[in-house]
């Protein structure tokens, strides 16, 4: 029992001592290769705005289309210049009342993961990490993700630095640093679960939803929402993935927004929503686990 007890703990503290700031002090010098430099916090960006918003948007598009059965009641609220870009799919889709049944016949036909594939020419998924005593990590399951894809984000409750988080963050290690003090909670369990679907629901828009919250569940609609599980790199196995900060434009489709996996916890800001995604720093083929830098220095 008491070896079992010891090997937990172990276990535990492998994990954990890259969140716990005295020793990352202490072994910051011995870790090399696993330190990521940036010369300053407006200059955290290896590829821009404009390319991680068009595979943002190339991406819910396609999950949109694809899914476009139960998205039609969403259009019906929807301004008329907004239903017109689909006005094709409007014009061949079947009545409801067939589109039901033919979704009753045939369960599960829509697979977010698939669509990824398709548009973005890979796809990732949560899997047992290849390293000692990570946990679960995530991989790239299928094609290539090419240099300065982006290839995961970040979900979670987006909290300013003047914000409440202290309960969610106890035993939490998924709460994400910004650059600027802005935290990312992607805890699925516990407390911040319940915080993320509370503040989801908040914003929701009679059927329109203002964000996704089915990461929290076994069938997410967002392939990309698993950056909270990427582990952290080593001396033998370097960095393939990046974080990069993302504030999402006015201008975001509305219809869209129900798949980004970031939800505000204060309504009362006016400030864009952030986000994080993960930035392929080289070619990741199929097979590869996807390994971050949890060490940002900041100049």
């Amino acid at each position: 029992m008491p070896g079992r007890l010891l090997r937990g703990l172990r276990q535990w503290w492998h994990r954990y001592r890259y969140r716990f700031v005295p020793w990352i002090a202490l072994n910051i010098n011995h870790n090399p290769r696993t330190l990521r430099d940036v010369p300053g916090e407006a200059k955290d960006k290896v590829i821009s705005d404009e390319e991680v918003l068009g595979a943002l948007l190339r991406l819910f598009q396609a999950l949109f289309t694809h899914d476009f059965p139960r998205q039609r009641e969403v259009l019906t609220v929807l301004p008329e210049p907004v239903r017109s870009k689909y006005q094709d799919l409007l014009s061949v889709q079947p009545p409801r009342a067939k589109v039901l049944e033919h979704r009753h016949h045939q369960p599960n036909t829509f697979n977010p993961e698939d669509v990824l594939y398709e548009t973005l020419g890979f796809s990732v998924a949560r899997a047992a990490s290849s390293l000692v005593s990570a946990g679960r990590g995530v991989f790239v399951t299928k094609g290539l993700a090419r240099k300065g894809a982006v290839v995961s984000m970040y979900p979670g409750t987006v909290y300013q630095k003047y914000e409440p988080i202290f309960f969610q963050s106890i035993g939490n290690p998924f709460v994400f640093r910004c650059l600027d003090g802005v935290l990312i909670d992607g805890n699925d369990k516990g407390i911040s679960k319940v915080v993320y679907r509370s503040c989801s629901g908040r914003d929701r828009h009679g059927p329109l939803r203002m964000s996704d919250s089915t990461w929290l569940t076994s069938e997410a609609q967002n392939p990309l929402a698993v950056g909270q599980y990427v582990n952290n790199c080593s001396n033998d196995r370097p960095a393939n993935v990046c974080y990069q900060e993302f504030d999402v434009p006015p201008g975001f489709p509305v219809e869209l927004k129900q798949y980004l996996p970031n939800t505000a916890y204060s309504c009362a800001q006016q400030r864009p929503l952030r986000c994080v995604v993960l930035v392929a720093l080289r070619n990741v083929g199929q097979g590869e686990e996807l390994l971050s830098n949890y060490y940002t220095i900041v100049r």
